[in-house]
Parts: C-alpha cells; sequence; structure tokens
C-alpha cells in the first residue's frame, strides 16, 4: 500500500516499454539448473529498487502521442518485490498518475489488496482505493472498508473498517471502526471508535486504540484483565506497554482490587550485547484491609564482563509476611513462598580446570501468623566458592571443591506482633566456616561392567560467634573448631541382558547389580554448628552417595558400609522404549552410627536401613503407574512412600491420580523421637487430577490435593472450557487453594480467548498447565504466516 508497491513501474523508462515473455509451462533452463545451490530456507532478496526490472504482461499494451502507456486484458505489472493487477492499467508518464480498473489487485509480502479502482500519483505518493479488500500476510488478519487514501509513504487512512484476525470462512469475531490510520514508519496503526462484535454481538467499546501494524513491538493498552479473588475482591486491570527501545521496555499495570484499593505495578527490561535483566515492583497506598502501605520489589541483572568473568544479582523484597498470600492471583506457588532470597554473585569461568565465585546470599523470611515461628536461614555475607577439577588425567580424575562462608542468623524482622520476641532475641551462633574437600578417583569402565575406587579428604574449620549470655546452651564450647576426615568409597555395577517378551511384545531384559562400599572414619562434631546442614531424604541417589546429611556438610556421619542396589528394565526390541523397570536396594551397616545433627539425638544402631523399592510400568501406550517406597522391614513401617497411575486414551482427555506419604526425617533416623503435631515436617496427601471431553465442544478439568496429616484439602481447581467451531474458545476456572495453616483463599476466572486477537479475562493458563499434569491446550496456535503465502 505504500508508494514503493507503484514505484516498480519506473522501470518502464521515458519512451520505451520492457516487455517480457512468461516461459512456456513446464520449461527449464538447463544452463541455470546446473547453478542451483540447496538452500536450508526460502528467504527473500533484498535489492534497491534502481536494480529492480519490471515486467509488463497483458493482452494488448500500447502507448499513444500524449505519453500514456495502456496495458488491457489481463495486465499484470511484476517485479521481484510485488505484482499489480487489473482488467486496464493506464499510466501517464508526464503526471505520474496510474489508473487500475477492474479487478484490481496489489501483492507485496504476502499482504493483497484487491479493489475495483485504484488511482494512485507516484510522482505525489498520494491516491485513493474505492472498497479495498486486504488480507495482511504478516498476522494473517483480513478484512474490508469502504476507501482507502493514501496521504504520503507513511501515512494511509481507511474509511468504516472491518478486520478479524480470524482465518474462518465465517469469522467469530471482527472489529469495526469509523476510522483507521496507519502510520507504517512509526509502526502504528490508530483506530477511533472501535468495537469489537463475538458472533455479531457488539462485546467492547473503545473511542481510541492504537495497535501495531508489523509484529514488531509497540506502545499502546495491552487486554485488560478481570477476576476476582476471596483477598481482593472483584480485580480489573488495564497494562499498559511502553516500546521504549529496541533492547528495553516497560509495562504500567494498574490493578483495582475492590477490597484493598488500587495497585501500581511495572515491569522494566532490558537486554545489552553483555548483558540483560529486569526490574519489577509493585505499589499499594494505604490497604484497606491491613491499614498500611503494601509493595514489592525485584531486580534481575546478569552480565557477562569478558575474560570468563560474569556478574550477576537477584534481588527481592516484600512489604511483610503475608504480601503473597493477600495479593497472590496465581494460585498456591506465590502464596506458600516461605523464604525470599536475594542474591549477588561475581563468577569466573575461563578456565577448563578452575574456576570460581564470590557471592552474597540473604533471605526473608515470610512467617505465618496461624503457624508456630518458623526459623530463617542463615544470610551468607559473604561466600567464596573455588573449584579445581582434572579429568582423566593419566586415568585419574581430580576435584577439589573449597568454600569460605560467613554465616549471619538475622533477626525477625516482619510486621506479625505474634513473634515480637524474635526481634531482639537471637536464637542461634554465627560464625565463619572454611571447607575444603580434595578427591581422587581412578575409574576402570569396560563393556557391561565398572569399578571406580575413589579417596578424599575434607577439611573444615569453625570459627563461631556463640554469644553465650544469651545462647546458654552453648556455654563451654570453644570458639575455633577444626576437623579433618578421610572418605573412601568404592563404586562397582554390572549390566546383564538377554532376550525376552513382555505382553507378547519382543524385549530386551536388563539385569544391574550395583554395590557401593563407604568407610569414613568417627570424629565428635557436637560442638560444631549447624549452619546450612540437614537430614537427606534416603533414595536411590541418596543411598550411594558419601553423606546421609545434606547442605554444606557441617556434619559428616562416619561410616563403615555398604550399600547393594539391583535394577532390571525391560526395553522394546525395535525402539528401546522402557516398558518396565524394577529397582531394590538396602544399605548393609558394619558399625553403629554415632554422629547425629543434634547432641541429644540417638544414632543408628540398625545393622541394615530401610529397603528402597521403585517400579515404573508402561503398560500400554496410554496407562502408566509408578511406585517408589522407603520400607522399614523391622518395624514394618513405611517411612516414605508415592504411588501414582496415569491415564491418557487420547489427545485433551487424561487423567491421574497420586499418593504421597513422608514420615519427619527426624523421625527416620531416630524412631524414638517424639514430635508435637505442629513441629511434626511429615506429610501424607493424595491428588486427583484430570483433563476430559464431556462432549464435542466442552471439556472440563481439575484437580484436587487433600492433606490426610491435617485432615484438610490443600488446594481445589475445577473448571469448565468451551472449544468453538473456529477461532474461539472460552473457560471458566474456580481456584481455592490454602495460603496459611488455617487460611484459604478462593479465585475465579473468566476468559474468552479469541484467536489473532488474545484473551480477554484473566489468564489462568499458566496456572492450569502446571498443576494438572498432562493438560494440553484445546485451542493449537495458528502456524505464522510467511511472505510465500499468498504468491501469485
Amino acid at each position: 500500500m505504500r508508494s514503493v508497491w507503484w514505484s516498480l513501474l519506473l522501470a518502464y523508462g521515458s519512451s520505451q516499454a520492457v516487455m517480457a515473455a512468461a516461459p512456456p509451462a513446464g520449461a527449464i533452463d538447463v544452463q541455470a539448473a546446473g547453478d542451483l545451490q540447496i538452500s536450508s530456507k526460502l528467504r527473500t532478496h533484498v535489492l534497491e529498487e534502481d536494480q529492480m526490472s519490471a515486467f509488463l504482461i497483458a493482452d494488448d499494451i500500447h502507448s499513444d502521442e500524449d505519453g500514456r502507456v495502456v496495458l488491457e486484458g489481463n495486465a499484470e505489472v511484476r517485479r521481484i518485490d510485488s505484482v499489480i493487477k487489473g482488467d486496464r492499467i493506464d499510466y501517464m508518464r508526464s503526471t505520474g498518475q496510474l489508473r487500475v480498473r477492474g479487478n484490481g489487485l496489489l501483492m507485496r509480502d504476502a499482504s493483497i489488496v484487491k479493489s475495483p479502482a485504484i488511482d494512485y500519483n507516484i510522482d505525489a505518493e498520494t491516491g485513493e482505493l474505492s472498497e479495498p479488500d486486504f488480507w495482511l500476510g504478516a498476522t494473517g488478519g483480513a478484512g474490508n472498508a469502504e476507501r482507502a487514501d493514501i496521504f504520503s509513504t507513511d501515512h494511509m487512512r481507511l474509511t468504516q473498517v472491518t478486520y478479524t484476525g480470524c482465518p474462518c470462512p465465517e469469522p467469530a469475531w471482527f472489529i469495526k471502526s469509523r476510522q483507521v490510520d496507519l502510520h507504517f514508519e512509526a509502526n502504528e496503526g490508530i483506530a477511533r471508535h472501535g468495537t469489537l462484535y463475538f458472533k455479531n454481538v457488539p462485546i467492547l467499546y473503545s473511542p481510541y486504540l492504537s495497535f501495531p501494524i508489523r509484529k514488531e513491538r509497540k506502545s499502546g493498552f495491552l487486554i485488560p484483565t478481570y477476576g476476582t479473588s476471596t483477598a481482593g475482591g472483584i480485580e480489573f486491570s488495564a497494562p499498559y506497554y511502553f516500546n521504549l527501545a529496541p533492547n528495553y521496555d516497560l509495562t504500567l499495570t494498574p490493578r483495582i482490587m475492590a477490597k484493598r484499593g488500587v495497585q501500581l505495578g511495572a515491569e522494566f527490561r532490558y537486554l545489552g550485547e553483555r548483558y540483560g535483566g529486569e526490574m519489577q515492583g509493585t505499589y499499594l497506598h494505604d490497604d484497606r484491609q491491613a491499614r498500611r502501605d503494601r509493595w514489592y520489589y525485584g531486580w534481575r541483572h546478569n552480565h557477562a564482563l569478558g575474560g570468563g568473568l560474569h556478574a550477576s544479582f537477584d534481588i527481592r523484597r516484600v512489604s511483610d509476611d503475608d504480601y503473597f498470600r493477600d495479593f497472590s492471583s496465581l494460585g498456591l506457588n506465590e502464596a506458600t513462598n516461605t523464604w525470599l532470597p536475594s542474591t549477588a554473585a561475581l563468577s569466573w569461568w575461563n578456565s577448563p580446570y578452575v574456576g570460581g565465585s564470590l557471592s552474597v546470599h540473604k533471605y526473608q523470611t515470610l512467617q505465618d501468623r496461624t503457624s508456630t515461628y518458623l526459623t530463617p536461614q542463615y544470610d551468607k555475607l559473604p561466600e567464596l566458592y573455588v573449584r579445581a577439577a582434572r579429568y582423566d588425567w593419566g586415568g585419574f580424575d581430580v576435584v577439589s571443591e573449597n568454600y569460605a562462608t560467613r554465616f549471619v542468623m538475622p533477626f525477625y524482622s516482619g510486621s506479625l506482633s505474634e513473634f515480637d520476641y524474635y526481634r531482639d532475641h537471637r536464637i542461634a551462633p554465627n560464625g565463619n566456616r572454611f571447607s575444603s574437600y580434595t578427591s581422587v578417583a581412578y575409574p576402570i569402565v569396560r563393556a557391561g561392567w565398572y569399578v571406580t575406587p575413589k579417596v578424599g579428604v575434607h577439611l573444615s574449620q569453625y570459627s563461631v560467634d556463640w554469644f553465650e549470655d544469651e545462647l546458654t546452651q552453648y556455654r563451654g564450647f570453644n570458639r575455633t573448631q577444626s576437623r579433618a576426615l578421610p572418605i573412601v568409597s568404592l563404586d562397582s555395577g554390572m549390566t546383564f541382558e538377554r532376550d525376552t517378551s513382555l505382553f507378547g511384545n519382543a524385549a530386551v531384559q536388563t539385569l544391574e547389580p550395583r554395590l557401593y562400599y563407604l568407610y569414613v572414619p568417627y570424629r565428635d562434631q557436637t560442638e560444631i554448628p549447624v549452619f546450612d546442614t540437614a537430614y537427606a531424604d534416603f533414595s536411590f541417589s541418596q543411598a550411594f552417595s558419601e553423606n546421609v546429611f545434606s547442605g554444606g556438610w557441617d556434619r559428616i556421619a562416619d561410616a563403615n558400609q555398604l550399600t547393594v542396589g539391583l535394577t532390571s528394565r525391560w526395553l522394546d526390541a525395535d525402539s528401546g522404549f522402557e516398558r518396565l523397570s524394577l529397582s531394590v536396594a538396602q544399605r548393609i551397616y558394619f558399625r553403629d552410627q554415632r554422629v547425629t545433627l543434634w547432641p541429644h539425638e540417638q544414632g543408628r544402631t540398625r545393622s541394615k536401613s530401610d529397603y528402597l523399592l521403585g517400579a515404573n510400568a508402561a503398560l500400554t501406550d496410554t496407562l502408566s503407574v509408578r511406585f517408589d517406597a522407603q520400607f522399614n522391614p523391622d518395624s514394618r513401617d513405611r517411612n516414605r512412600m508415592t504411588a501414582g497411575v496415569r491415564w491418557e486414551p487420547k489427545r485433551l482427555a487424561s487423567l491421574s491420580a497420586w499418593y504421597r506419604y513422608q514420615r519427619d526425617p527426624r523421625q527416620v533416623y531416630d524412631p524414638t523421637l517424639q514430635l508435637r503435631s505442629e513441629d511434626d515436617q511429615g506429610r501424607e496427601q493424595a491428588t486427583i487430577a484430570g483433563q476430559w471431553p464431556l462432549s464435542k465442544n466442552w471439556y472440563a478439568l481439575g484437580r484436587y490435593d487433600y492433606s490426610i496429616k491435617e485432615s484438610r484439602s490443600t488446594q481445589a481447581i475445577l473448571g469448565l472450557e468451551y472449544k468453538g467451531d473456529c477461532c474461539w474458545a472460552a473457560r471458566v476456572v474456580l481456584q481455592r487453594y490454602a495460603v496459611a495453616r488455617d487460611e484459604a483463599n478462593t479465585a475465579v476466572f473468566f476468559q474468552l480467548e479469541l484467536a489473532g486477537l488474545g484473551g480477554i479475562g484473566s489468564d489462568p493458563m499458566g496456572m492450569v498447565s502446571e498443576r494438572i499434569s498432562g493438560y494440553q491446550t484445546i485451542t493449537p496456535p495458528i502456524p505464522e504466516k510467511t511472505v510465500f503465502e499468498r504468491y501469485q
């Protein structure tokens, strides 16, 4: 529609037409074919306008004494970048006036405009089209207008316009506007008095609407969202997007909440050649429910400094403990945030053998007023990490990991009066920890078996501020502690195979025994503080590890033990797909464990560990089951168990059910330990979830989580979706989720999704896709168009 569409006629010249006859159908230029090269993808060729040749095709081409060139009968003007067609094309060389009459067509970049009458002046670059119909190649949109006026190469105005992004013969939605101005250089379209119609019913009106012409980003209002929740009441937000530059932008989002007031949110994103990041924040002045200001901010940045040096930070803070419980509209994930981390790091990894980082970690602990006080995590102010490694060094693998960390336990700084006691009272010591673990392994790997001996030395030194005047339980503890521990292990395994059958199908069965021996001598560690160490969950990976504790190894368990494991798999003989796997493992202890996490805990005295059992089976192509368990053979108690089944008979149909149980890890290692119910960190939960078609157009989805231990529901999702015949879908989703021990929030999402335009209302799809395993969208995306879509 710009003048370049018409300037192809300039190549006609001042006195002579350049004509080229089309080659016969099926003809091949053998000389040219010999020079052809295979291209990975179609692409366009950019040429200057004075380098482009024009080809004129018509039943009759002639010129008169006034300098007018006339093409009559199936008239076409073709250039490498565009095509003009019509029953008759007249061109006046002296004035630059061009007239197309009868079945006029303009095509460029897969966009097509048809009009019965086109008048255009290539010198003044102005013109008009009557009753144009248009199809936009870049977006797939289409429409028509009563008139189009071309004022310049940059500006066109359409009058009484109808537009739709729906590629169906009878579009489900369209927009009508009295006037649309297109500014091509600015990539901006402005529609005045636009009305959105859905099923021929007007549902949305705007006196002024700005939108991008191309797919490039552009400033303007985004689609507003609305919904309702227990915490905020009826909510409405209208984001405004600022396309400030090609490499940074800003989005401002006013959010009106009936119960709380007006919250302003902002997101600023930036990207440079060697850096990038984003800043986010919200602010609500004088929350009507909480009677105070509420805010959140976050800033994430990554910067490549060169020479393998990299800097980054991620800073996040909220105004109070209840922020995410009150303002989360995404459901369970945000509402259950407990620790909000902030980190900054400077790292160097430019050597194949040595690297390291210097970092700072601070945590904001969000307390729950309905529960007991939650011990904060230690801040690391700072932590220095250096790693050196050399693999296959004469057959040896040498690894050295080294840390120097300053640990500081923060005071409570939240807003809950229930925990005022903890504002000025220390609950744990501070201190410095220096640790180094260097190991040497010699892997021997052969076809069908392997053996890996490994020897390491763990060195630690602590300098501790015990605060004995406040923390009397630590009186008499030495300020400085040192520890040196050798760690010796031998890992070995074999793999056997045989041909067999499973469920009547040819299969390959494997038998994979594994033995892992570990020796660590005893060292008294009762006066070493616990900064960031906890009991590790006993699992198949942990059973073959060097320590029963996880984290920073403030405790290293003494060990003289052998882990025995056996896995058998059934694989499809043709595809190698794993149909069934069975695993079992157990530790055999040759002496009692004396090292415990806390001074008064009882160490392990059993000679054998729990059994670890695992089974995974794809019983059919649509039905699969999974089972994992940790079972105490002496007491016949289960300490951990996960069981689940999933059925997916067809697209948009899936059902799953899960059961999860885990005993408090402290009771697993010390069965005599008695815990109060509020201190018990164990869990027992059942979950059902699925998506199912109710009819040709109606679909149901849902999830239900129930805590058997607490006798309450922790999350419930129920939704209905309707898939329209073309280009639209509607959904309503209800979610109720626990935000505290005795508090829940209910949110309702409504959305009308119009393909080619977007969604109107609150978007629940991110939450649904994450929380409902196997969920599939009922509206597959419309493929992007290319410049080759409508070539003629």
